[in-house]
Formats: structure tokens, C-alpha cells, sequence
């Protein structure tokens, strides 16, 4: 079988409400945008914001929030056409499966591992830092050389530091119990991460609320810093590009919105609101969110991933530390939610199709979730988040979510050339232009985030690539069929 045979879309819609990997539509219009919002803000807002503004972009960190919104805009539109085309879990996978082929499904499959797994294992571990920053304030002082790995510096209580902590075991008790939830069931997880949701949301508000009052026009000006060496990324243009390419992990999640397409209740209607929906309000948030923190705290002294304390410890209200610590914990939450639901969704199409182990698409006879996906995963990022620093990979997540969206947006292109006159719940507007610009500007963020994210990915590919070729191909479905001369698109 060739490696860019694709995969018929009456087969992957027939396959889809097949009784025995049929997953529970439950998931209204609402939940779906409140699942994006949950995945959307969390680590990258709270962590990102003052570092990427201190040695990037400046004040223009509000322009590198429109430049990333820009590139997952277009990519939310193809996005969207797609999920509603092909209303199944597996995201971008699924999609390219359609237009481009086994092969590059494999490769956007093993791209989106990058993305959700390790992604979630970086938050898990960000989130046990605030955790027990949280319970020093209420006066609990957990012990930190077991909240962090063996390869991880540790400040004690009294400001001395050792070497190297034992084992991160807040952060696998949050990838354990977000597991179980996932486990148990998609409402149950959806009614969970709404509440968080409400939260965060409101503690964002709060902070641009109180914050407006304080913020000093001065500390605005210029807008732009000039670059002074001349390096790409060192503030001006490619500053703010720079800073778009790291704040960029500020927008990962509403993608993960797609993988539910097949639990959601009516998908023609509510995968484009809940997609795009959830993009549009985390935008507006992002941009009077950095406004604020721009202006109350002089972009030069931001260069800390607790930058929103720094700039409430500015105005008087104190009370507000809390808050946003709780709210960035919940939000750490509902990411490691939205991100461990993705990757079970990813794992699930991709083992329905031969390319994985069948346990991956294994579903449980009550819950009708991919339990067996599910609890694995909580074994590898609980391991992850235990031992390894991870805290350095939020831009090789970044660049693995711009590749794959570079994907969807070709994808597009593809199946308007070869499938033409399929139904289109949602069509993508200004086909080509909207898919080329896609395009375009997801590889200028790439490009900006330097060649040592490059070769991350590049590493990280031909280790899946040796998997497809060792394991995947020769078990494929779509390839054994082929073999025995059956209607692939049955």
C-alpha cells in the first residue's frame, strides 16, 4: 500500500458510530467553548506573559497575543470546516488520514503526542509549584524536595537550596485524579472544567478590573522597544514575533476542542462555535490581560513567572495574591484536562486504525470512554512529571501545535481539490486565500522560535517515524484490507 494512501470518508464516518468504538455524544455548543476556554488559559497567560514582555516584545506583548490569535485564527477556520466534515475524535490526525495519507497522519498523530502529553506533564509540574506555594500561605508547609524531581534544584523554606529534589508527588497526584475523572466519564469532565472555567476567568477579571486604575501610560512608551543588538527577537518587529512564538503555548487548546467532535451532540453546528468561540474570548482577555500588566509594572522588571504578583504587589490590594494563585491553579487543571483528553482521543483513533496497539481503542462498557488510553497515559505524564525538568519544553509544545496546524490548513487545499462536492456543514472562507495564510504565518512563528526548537521536532519525528515503520504500517488496517482486496472505503 502506498504510504500517501488516504482513508475513505465514508469509512471513518461509518467506523465512527460503530458499537463497539461508539463514544457517548453528550457536549453541547457551550461546554465544547467552555472545554477550549479551560484548555486555552492556564500556564502559558500566568507564566509567559512577563518573561516574553521583558526579553521580546515589550508593551508590544499585546501585539504578539493578535499576531499568535491571527495564525490560530485562520488555522481555527479550517479547523472548523473540518470538524464538522468529519465529525470524529482525532483531530488533526483524523483529517490528514482524509486528505494526505497514512503517513502524514502518522506523522501529525505522533506530532500531537508532543503537544498534549507533554504538554500536560510541563503543566502538571508548574502546577505542583503554585500548589504548594498556596498552602505555605494558609500556613502548610509541604516538604519540597518532594515536589520535585531528582534533576531539579530545590529552594527550602528558609531560602537555602539543595541539589536535587526526590519526586514531584503533587504533580502526580493532579495527573492522577484529572485521569480518573477522564476515566469516569466526558460530562462528568465537562461539568468540572466549566466550574473551573468560571473561576479563572472571573479572577481575570478581577485582576484587569482592579488593575486598570493603576496602570501608568509611561511604562507604555515606547510601545515598540527598539532592538539594540540586532538579533532576531531582540525586541522591535522580530521581537513581537519572537514573543507570539512563545506566548503562542497562551493559545494551545482550543485545537484539543476538535478531538471531541464525536461526543459532541450536534457537531455540523457546535465544533465552529465552540472552536471559534473560545478563541475569540480568550483573545479579548489575553490583550487587556497584558495591557494591564504592561502598565502597572515596567516591562523591564517582568522577567519572572510570577509577573502577576509582581504587579499586584503594586497596587493595594494584597488580597488579590490568593486569588490569582487559586485561579492559576485552576486553570493549570482544566489544561491538564483538556490535554490528556486529546491525547486519549488521538491514541483512540489512531489504534482503531491499526497504527497502535488495540488497547488504545478500548472502551469501557459503562463509562464508553477509552479508559485503558486513558490510565496509560496517566502512568507516562505521571512518570514525566515526577522526574524529568520539563520545565523548558513549553516551546517545543509550541512548535509541535504550529506544525500541525500547518497540516489542517493544507489540508484544506487538499480535500477542496479532491473532494469538492462533499458537504460542508461550515465552509472555510476565502478558500485559498484563508488556508495559504494559514499557512504562512504558523511557519513564520516556527521560524521564530529558533533552530534548537527545530531540532527538537526534527528528533522527535524520526523516533515516530521509526515506530511507524517498525510497528505501524505493517499492522495498518487500511493496509491490510488493501492487501486482501477489500473495499477500503466499506
Amino acid at each position: 500500500m502506498s504510504l500517501f494512501a488516504t482513508k475513505p470518508l465514508s469509512r471513518i464516518l461509518a467506523e465512527s458510530e460503530d458499537g463497539d468504538h461508539k463514544l457517548k455524544r453528550t457536549l453541547t455548543a457551550t461546554q465544547l467553548t467552555a472545554l477550549g476556554i479551560g484548555a486555552i488559559i492556564g500556564a502559558g497567560l500566568f507564566s509567559l506573559t512577563g518573561p516574553a514582555a521583558a526579553n521580546h516584545a515589550g508593551p508590544a506583548i499585546m501585539l504578539s497575543f493578535v499576531v499568535a490569535a491571527i495564525g490560530c485564527a485562520f488555522a481555527g477556520l479550517c479547523y472548523s470546516e473540518f470538524s464538522t466534515m468529519i465529525p470524529v475524535a482525532g483531530s488533526a490526525y483524523t483529517y490528514s488520514y482524509a486528505t494526505m495519507g497514512e503517513l502524514f497522519a502518522w506523522v501529525i498523530g505522533w506530532d500531537l503526542v508532543l503537544e498534549y502529553a507533554v504538554g500536560a506533564s510541563t503543566v502538571a509540574t508548574s502546577w505542583s509549584r503554585y500548589f504548594v506555594s498556596l498552602l505555605k500561605d494558609f500556613g502548610i508547609y509541604f516538604p519540597m524536595e518532594w515536589a520535585a524531581g531528582p534533576f531539579e534544584s530545590v529552594q527550602l523554606p528558609d531560602g537555602s537550596m539543595i541539589a536535587s529534589g526526590i519526586i514531584n508527588l503533587p504533580a502526580i497526584f493532579i495527573v492522577c485524579m484529572v485521569s480518573l475523572l477522564l476515566m469516569i466519564g466526558i460530562q462528568e469532565s465537562a461539568r468540572v472544567n466549566a466550574v473551573i472555567v468560571v473561576i479563572k476567568v472571573a479572577v481575570i477579571i478581577l485582576f484587569i478590573g482592579f488593575g486598570w486604575s493603576y496602570v501608568n501610560p509611561a511604562n507604555h512608551i515606547p510601545l515598540i522597544p527598539e532592538t539594540v543588538t540586532g538579533e532576531f527577537g531582540n525586541f522591535g518587529w522580530t521581537g513581537i514575533v519572537r514573543g507570539a512564538g512563545i506566548i503562542f503555548f497562551a493559545y494551545i487548546g482550543f485545537d484539543a476542542v476538535s478531538t471531541a467532535a464525536q461526543e459532541a451532540v450536534k457537531p455540523q453546528r457546535d465544533m465552529p462555535i465552540g472552536i471559534i468561540g473560545s478563541l475569540i474570548v480568550c483573545t479579548i482577555l489575553y490583550i487587556l490581560f497584558s495591557y494591564v500588566l504592561t502598565g502597572i509594572v515596567n516591562y523591564k522588571e517582568l522577567d519572572n513567572p510570577a509577573a502577576v504578583a509582581v504587579a499586584i504587589d503594586r497596587t493595594p490590594y494584597i488580597f488579590l495574591r490568593k486569588l490569582v494563585k487559586f485561579a492559576i491553579i485552576a486553570g493549570y487543571t482544566s489544561v491538564i484536562l483538556v490535554m490528556l483528553l486529546g491525547q486519549s482521543r488521538v491514541f483512540y483513533s489512531m489504534s482503531r486504525d491499526g497504527l497502535l496497539p488495540k488497547l488504545f481503542s478500548a472502551i469501557h462498557p459503562k463509562w464508553q470512554t477509552p479508559w485503558r488510553s486513558n490510565m496509560l497515559f496517566m502512568v507516562f505524564v505521571s512518570l514525566m512529571s515526577a522526574f524529568l525538568p520539563l520545565s523548558k519544553l513549553g516551546e517545543a509544545t509550541s512548535i509541535g501545535t504550529l506544525f500541525a496546524f500547518v497540516l489542517v490548513c493544507a489540508g484544506i487545499l487538499v480535500m477542496r481539490k479532491t473532494n469538492p462536492n462533499l458537504p460542508r456543514p461550515f465552509k472555510t472562507p476565502l478558500v485559498p486565500l484563508v488556508p495559504i495564510l494559514g499557512i504562512v504565518v504558523n511557519l513564520y512563528l516556527m521560524y521564530g522560535l529558533g533552530m534548537e526548537n527545530w531540532l527538537r521536532l526534527f528528533i522527535w519525528m524520526a523516533l515516530g517515524l521509526a515506530v511507524y515503520f517498525i510497528y505501524s504500517r505493517s499492522h495498518s488496517r487500511l493496509g491490510i484490507d488493501n492487501a486482501k482486496g477489500i473495499d477500503i472505503a466499506k
